[in-house]
């Protein structure tokens, strides 16, 4: 698909990975909506690539609805869906005292990283479903935002792997699924990037983990997120894929 003139919607565009793929699209010249639950960043953003803030928890379905159709009032129907947005997690199963890990904390990281990606692309895709197609029959394409985690998790992170493994194991069937109706579906599992988290480091944290990476050796940069993103836009045979973006990075159990 060519990205020009068309509309996307990117969760958790409002900082970090997200931002960027909103930046990366509206300099190819898509109409980027940004959805993120933190309004003031979404809205920075958006003043920046004349595209559109909405503010949004996609883990509440009406507020997802009034997200998409405040962003197809705007700009027309979307037929690009970046799902970025996701939070983190490191809990031990049992911690030093000896009691089990809240319940509560596992739940709402699958919550949000699983059960909200699919909560938006679930909406979008039935939107998308009732555009006129494209060349080859293309209608859409979504992506889904996993993690090395989904492969090489490490201590405390049961919640966080098990929500990005939940990602990749939803690619494939998403993208059979969505098949008739002419929509894609890949995903990007990045590695250490220097997202505004990871800044927040100390300086020789950082320098220690872009050390691990075997090359380049250095963390990746969130513009080479957003450049795989727009490629997997425009590449209309890349569909059902899982595309690990971490520098032969795996990690270590710690």
């Amino acid at each position: 698909m060519n990205i020009q003139g068309h509309a996307a919607l990117v969760t958790g565009g409002g900082s970090g990975l997200g931002e960027a793929t909103a930046r990366e699209l509206a300099r190819l010249g898509a109409k980027v909506a940004v959805l993120d639950v933190n309004l003031a960043n979404a809205e920075k953003v958006a003043a920046e690539i004349n595209g559109i803030a909405c503010q949004c928890d996609i883990t509440n379905t009406d507020s997802l609805q009034a997200a998409i159709a405040k962003a197809a009032a705007a700009h027309g129907p979307a037929r690009i869906l970046m799902n970025i947005a996701g939070i983190g997690s490191a809990k031990r199963v049992v911690a030093k005292d000896g009691t089990p890990a809240p319940l509560e904390d596992f739940a709402r990281v699958i919550n949000v990283n699983l059960i909200g990606t699919y909560n938006a692309s679930r909406l979008f895709a039935a939107e998308c479903a009732k555009l006129s197609p494209l060349v080859d029959g293309e209608r859409g394409v979504m992506l889904f935002t996993a993690s090395v985690a989904a492969f090489d998790g490490q201590v405390g992170q049961q919640a966080y792997s098990a929500s990005k493994g939940g990602l990749v194991g939803m690619t494939l069937p998403m993208a059979r699924d969505l098949a008739q109706h002419g929509i894609r579906v890949c995903t990007i599992a990045p590695g250490l990037f220097a997202t505004p988290l990871m800044r927040q480091l100390p300086e020789p944290v950082q320098a220690s983990l872009a050390a691990s990476i075997p090359f380049p050796p250095r963390l990746g940069k969130p513009s080479e997120f957003a450049e795989l993103a727009c490629h997997i836009v425009t590449n209309t045979h890349l569909n059902g894929e899982v595309i690990r973006l971490d520098g032969a990075l795996r990690m270590a159990p710690r």
